[in-house]
């Protein structure tokens, strides 16, 4: 009998391609996926991983049953979520992750209703990156999240997840000084001044740079910060210009000047393919759409 465990192993080596990327995602030391890729050619009783080098890659055998595992994952998941709705109440775990905008203004509400509604469900919030939320569902380290694309950084499908539309953002440019109402135009007259943006390799910074080059220009970048917080409090010392999400706006942003670009972030609800139906998890999701409602009313209010 195939182990499940090292099935997801097997997968994430055929998307990731090296053991030391799985063994990051699964918080894993590398021999130790090693070790339990070799259990899992044992069970199989064929060849599933060999040596290119200092590479590993997958043979036919093993690429074929990485493929399958996609489903077999998805169906142990469904089959998860129908023996909890068999309960009468909901109990246990339900992690949620979700990025630090969000945490601070969707997530409370949620939490509060959830929590009244259900209160033998132990909620756990990781605040974390979006870029990271896909290898963290994948591991089980997350039941549930919110993540978001951009315009210029659409999302990748990805077979292991289900997704669902949450909220809509406007993208603005954040500026010391007025620009003109057209966001290209904007953009443009920012191209010689110096630029905050996200640490490489966020999707926050993929946009700054993506948008800048789609008008014309690639962005100097002066300073680098992931708090949006800080973000404002640079533009209002005059210390460059940034791009910021609705979400991550204050009410009266002391300093600055924002214009509305074309550019939005669309934030999504992510889960496990096949585990949607899972009550908590349909709770859980069924509480941020709530919160979603309440934010986009208290906006055009």
């Amino acid at each position: 009998m195939l182990d499940v465990r090292r099935l997801r192993l097997l997968r994430e080596l055929h998307r990731l391609g090296t053991i030391a990327a799985v063994a990051q995602a699964f918080s894993y030391t590398p021999s130790a996926v090693s070790q339990q890729l070799s259990t899992l050619e044992r069970e199989a009783g064929v060849p599933l991983v060999r040596h290119a080098g200092r590479r590993v890659e997958l043979t036919p055998a093993g690429a074929d049953l990485a493929a399958r595992a996609e489903s077999v994952l998805a169906l142990l998941e469904e089959a998860s979520a129908a023996l909890a709705a068999t309960r009468s109440e909901l109990a246990g775990e339900l992690r949620i992750g979700a990025f630090p905008t969000a945490v601070r203004t969707l997530l409370p509400s949620a939490l509060v209703a959830l929590g009244a509604a259900h209160p033998r469900l132990e909620l756990l919030v990781t605040e974390l990156d979006p870029a990271q939320v896909p290898d963290a569902l994948r591991a089980g380290a997350l039941d549930l999240a919110l993540v978001h694309e951009y315009d210029y950084v659409p999302a990748e499908p990805d077979p292991a997840l289900a997704t669902e539309p949450l909220l809509i953002e406007t993208i603005f440019l954040a500026s010391a000084a007025d620009r003109p109402a057209s966001g290209d135009d904007a953009l443009r007259q920012c191209a010689v001044l110096p630029w905050i943006a996200a640490s490489p390799g966020t999707l926050c910074y993929l946009m700054a740079v993506r948008l800048c080059q789609a008008a014309g220009f690639t962005p100097r970048i002066r300073h680098h910060a992931d708090d949006f917080a800080t973000v404002l409090a640079l533009v209002a010392a005059g210390q460059g210009v940034a791009l910021v999400p609705e979400l991550a706006l204050p009410a009266d942003p002391a300093g600055v000047v924002l214009t509305a670009l074309a550019a939005r972030r669309r934030t999504l609800i992510a889960c496990r393919a096949g585990s949607a139906g899972h009550p908590a998890i349909a709770a859980g999701a069924a509480a941020l759409r709530t919160a979603a409602g309440q934010y986009l009313a208290a906006r055009t209010g």
